[in-house]
């Protein structure tokens, strides 16, 4: 029976991204559904950007392990920037009236910019994508008993389909009610799990650290804490999903409030699977030890009845195809928009549309490639997660509220901050490599001007 209802799940998935993609008549529509989303739909658009295989999986499992210090990256991270995004960039965002987050550094910086923007978006996707992409396999094959790689070829397939044929508004529509289907889901399983043990006694047994949310320690240990919460918290600001979305709402206004409600979403559901892990620490010890990232789907599937795992794995694979076609849709629509049609097909409009809809057919098959390649969601997530910290961010906020921001400092800025992180990376510091990614943004953004300023009194002399 859970088998068939997946199924059929997946089905009725298909049917309302394809009845969605009606509503697509140009490229606004199918990038931004027409800058008319009403405030219900557009909050649980952004609501759903994040919440996938990383939160109920991926958090839940070092919850386990490490307790609320160990998950302030996501999900306190990701709330906070949807209360940022909300506070100082939604507003100004919209009035931009831009089709994608690569327009703004054109305008703001050239072109030059804009194609290094660009690419560095692009690739801070594809590990995201190809890790929800894992996801759906690894949960289609205990649920099924499907081969993992068929997992992810059926999974993914279903995703793609209805993200290219109907653009943001099948990605809306199916947020949406996969919002409500994830709400249910995950309470009604938690609610089964405290009839079985009450959460007091869970509470009880549980050790104390875990429940720490900050230990105080030495410069190296804080510098890390920090990086752990801007990872997403600053570095998802200046991503394309979140700025579809924010374009997507029919008013700046509800913009806005779709960003604070999301936040406070995100925050209160994204507790579930934190406290259904300490849970799996008492009813499935063994996978809590090891199989961690299938902790939660081993224990609903021995300690709760079907119509609770049904829920439960309609639930989780909401979730996941939530973030999947959200992440898929905003790679692409920087290819079609600031890459293909800009510098190559310029002027083309009779074929926007198309060309849209196949650079969605181009991202899917190289995360596609690398999800068969690596089927470990935390190293396809931790290859793309600092990326746009550490080269978009303060080109970012600069542009936005800085006059004296220019062309030369957001290159910069976004060279230096990319390869200082890299080279971090590659010598392995103690300290988190995006703490010195970002420095180098910002310094990459302050000597670009500089420059500008000597070059202007060097002009006057």
């Amino acid at each position: 029976m859970l088998l068939w209802s997946v199924i059929i799940y997946l089905i009725i998935s298909i049917a309302v991204g394809l009845g969605a993609a009606l509503l697509v008549k140009n490229t606004e529509d199918y990038h931004l559904a027409g800058r008319s989303l009403p405030l219900y739909i557009s909050a649980a658009a952004l609501f759903a950007t994040w919440f996938g295989s990383e939160t109920v999986l991926g958090a839940s499992s070092v919850m386990a392990k490490k307790g609320l210090y160990g998950v302030v990256e996501d999900p306190f991270g990701a709330s906070l920037c949807l209360f940022l995004l909300g506070a100082f960039f939604a507003r100004r965002m919209y009035k931009m009236n831009i089709l994608t987050i690569g327009d703004f550094y054109r305008n703001r910086f050239g072109t030059r910019v804009e194609l290094a923007a660009s690419i560095c978006l692009i690739l801070s996707y594809l590990g995201w994508i190809a890790a929800q992409m894992v996801a759906m396999g690894i949960i289609l094959h205990v649920v099924s008993g499907l081969d993992v790689r068929t997992g992810i070829l059926i999974g993914s397939a279903v995703v793609i389909l209805y993200t290219a044929v109907g653009g943001m508004w099948s990605v809306s529509i199916s947020d949406f009610m996969q919002m409500i289907l994830i709400i249910v889901g995950l309470v009604l399983a938690l609610w089964q799990l405290t009839n079985i043990i009450p959460l007091q006694t869970v509470i009880d047994k549980t050790p104390k650290d875990l429940f720490t949310f900050y230990r105080p320690g030495n410069l190296t240990m804080n510098l890390n804490y920090l990086a752990a919460w801007i990872t997403i918290g600053f570095g998802s600001i200046p991503q394309q999903d979140v700025f579809q979305r924010v374009m997507s709402a029919k008013s700046g206004k509800v913009a806005v409030r779709s960003s604070f409600i999301a936040g406070f979403m995100y925050l209160t559901i994204a507790m579930i699977p934190l406290v259904m892990a300490l849970y799996a620490r008492i009813l499935v010890p063994e996978e809590a030890q090891t199989d961690t990232q299938l902790m939660l789907p081993h224990m609903i599937l021995k300690h709760t009845g079907i119509w609770v795992q049904i829920l439960f794995f309609g639930a989780l694979l909401s979730a996941i195809k939530s973030a999947a076609s959200g992440a898929l849709l905003a790679p692409s629509t920087i290819l079609s928009e600031n890459i293909i049609y800009h510098f190559i097909m310029k002027g083309k409009e009779k074929v926007k549309l198309n060309v849209s809809r196949f650079s969605v057919l181009i991202i899917a098959a190289m995360s596609l490639t690398m999800a068969l390649m690596k089927n470990n969601i935390y190293e396809l997530v931790a290859q793309s997660s600092a990326l746009s910290l550490v080269s978009l961010f303060v080109p970012l906020v600069c542009g936005m509220y800085w006059k004296k921001a220019n062309a030369m400092g957001a290159f910069l800025s976004i060279i230096f901050g990319m390869a200082a992180w890299l080279i971090a990376l590659w010598m392995d510091t103690e300290i988190s490599a995006l703490i010195f990614g970002l420095g180098a943004s910002i310094l990459g953004m302050l000597m670009g001007v500089a420059k500008d300023k000597f070059s202007i009194r060097r002009g006057e002399l």
